[in-house]
């Protein structure tokens, strides 16, 4: 092999120099017009930039709130929740394999209660918040509802995203409860539900970011993410709903990376794809084939050794995410691959986007590298790669199918372990890691989370359970197991149950009664 040979990190090869004759013969077309190559919105940031989160979510939900509203007072414009393991996977915190997470790598929420406690003091109404949770989506979805109805708010007026993105779990990252046939049909019980009660909130986030962290390349993380996001919606259309509703509340999550121009053409050709996946499935509102999206940095970039140049990283793929059009962006904090982001880390990653906004200049037109001999011609390659590996999992049956057989896992961990080799041998250089290191002892302050935190969760939950109408919870559960079992949309009794104080882990655990739990 030519040792000069570059590739990009999906192996695409890089030529030494671009010409004209590089770009595609395809028009990429004008930004907010299909196939929104070039944006869904014709003037992009000029008109509006994109909606600052910083994800956050630790120990109890009041230290939460004071977080958030640090944030909001420093200028995020949206919310973002983490939630701690138990809740991720439906247990309460009193509940045995809870036992050393609650609290750990998110907030421990167990009933209507926390949810209280974790808004306090923030209008519901007024602000955007993403939730990352997929097996326990539609109870923390519920729960955020029925607060937001304590407050008086409009529930049509709700706005913000729910990741309820269950297929990327069984691929990637390993919190699903339920098995893949069940879960697709309580997903489009939300959509249903979302449709009519909370119609303005995005009721999917189709995730491409934890199949990047969990080791894939920038083309599978697409190919793997459409494939995912048309399975939703090929499930939504046998369940009788319809694709231009339903696909106007469809977004995405993807990863930013540090290979800037792979990142930004695969950006650019995912939102391509997504139209045109859209339209051949039936889609003909315009705003259900844009592929809009949340980005965040990528997580697994970070590294422990020398951790502030994670700041130079972060930055990088910052502008990735803004050259390549995103709706909505989170930066990571620089000690994240030692600890929970202190607050220091947090104000600076969404310092780094302030400043990317309102001093590099990048969001004063549309597209900015639109036209690159580079970035177009690299656009279309990625384009390509990625419906050949789509193709492949049509070929199996589709994304659930490909993810019980394996193929999905199996990709996944190939493109792992060739990057680890890389690495091994020198041909992959990581600052600090691998190169340039140093034998520098870190002082860089630690935010750890106490064990203490499930002692106050299991007294509030012994309190709460003491307090509530236990005949009427124990009817709407009974209710609750019916539609299950039935079909019938569970979400009214899921909504019901919450606002009687049943707890997250009782209303998880009356579905697993009926659907069982999945093993790999």
């Amino acid at each position: 092999m030519n040792e000069d040979q570059r590739h990009t990190d999906s192996l695409i090869p890089i030529k030494k120099i671009y010409t004209k004759e590089d770009l595609p013969t395809t028009d990429p077309g004008q930004p907010g017009t299909y196939p929104y190559t070039r944006g869904v919105q014709s003037d992009m940031y000029r008109g509006k930039l994109w909606t600052m989160r910083q994800y956050a979510g630790f120990s109890t939900a009041a230290e939460s709130n004071k977080r958030y509203h640090y944030l909001l007072s420093q200028g995020v414009s949206g919310l973002s929740v983490a939630f701690d393991l138990p809740t991720q996977i439906g247990y309460d915190s009193d509940h045995p394999l809870a036992d050393g997470e609650v609290g750990k790598v998110g907030v421990a929420i167990d009933s209507i209660e926390d949810m209280q406690i974790l808004f306090d003091g923030i209008r519901l109404e007024d602000v955007s918040t993403s939730m990352t949770i997929n097996a326990t989506g539609y109870i923390l979805l519920g729960l955020y509802a029925a607060v937001a109805k304590q407050q008086g708010a409009d529930l049509s007026k709700l706005n913000g995203t729910i990741q309820n993105d269950i297929l990327k779990e069984y691929a990637a990252r390993g919190t699903y409860i339920y098995p893949p046939k069940p879960s697709m049909r309580i997903i489009t019980d939300l959509f249903e539900w979302c449709s009519h009660e909370v119609p303005k909130w995005n009721t999917i986030s189709i995730s491409g970011y934890h199949i990047r962290e969990a080791g894939s390349t920038a083309v599978q993380e697409i190919a793997f993410t459409l494939s995912n996001g048309k399975a939703y919606v090929q499930a939504a259309l046998a369940k009788g709903l319809d694709i231009n509703v339903f696909g106007r509340r469809l977004s995405f999550f993807f990863n930013a990376h540090n290979n800037l121009f792979e990142e930004v053409a695969k950006f650019r050709a995912a939102r391509r794809m997504w139209a045109q996946l859209m339209k051949e499935m039936g889609a003909t509102d315009p705003k259900a084939m844009m592929l809009r999206f949340h980005a965040q940095t990528g997580g697994s970039t970070l590294t422990a050794q020398q951790p502030l140049n994670n700041i130079a990283r972060v930055t990088v793929q910052t502008l990735a995410a803004v050259l390549g059009g995103t709706q909505s962006l989170h930066t990571n904090g620089y000690d994240e691959a030692l600890s929970l982001p202190t607050e220091q880390a947090a104000a600076i990653a969404l310092r780094t986007q302030q400043i990317i906004a309102f001093e590099s200049g990048v969001v004063d037109t549309a597209d900015p590298l639109a036209g690159s001999f580079f970035v177009e011609s690299l656009t279309d390659s990625i384009e390509q790669e990625a419906w050949k590996l789509m193709q492949t999992i049509d070929s199996m049956g589709g994304s659930v199918a490909a993810i019980e057989n394996g193929f999905m896992q199996e990709e996944i961990a190939q493109s792992a372990y060739m990057f680890q080799q890389q690495l091994e041998q020198g041909k992959k250089i990581i600052v600090g890691v691998n190169k340039f290191q140093t034998n520098e002892k870190s002082n860089t302050p630690l935010f750890r989370v106490d064990d203490s935190i499930r002692l106050a969760q299991i007294e509030k939950l012994k309190q709460l359970r003491q307090h509530r109408d236990q005949k009427t919870c124990l009817s709407i559960l009974s209710t609750l197991r019916q539609q299950a079992v039935d079909g019938t949309n569970i979400m009214p009794s899921v909504v019901a149950a919450i606002e009687a104080k049943c707890t997250l882990g009782e209303i998880s655990d009356t579905l697993r009664e009926v659907f069982g739990e999945y093993r790999q």
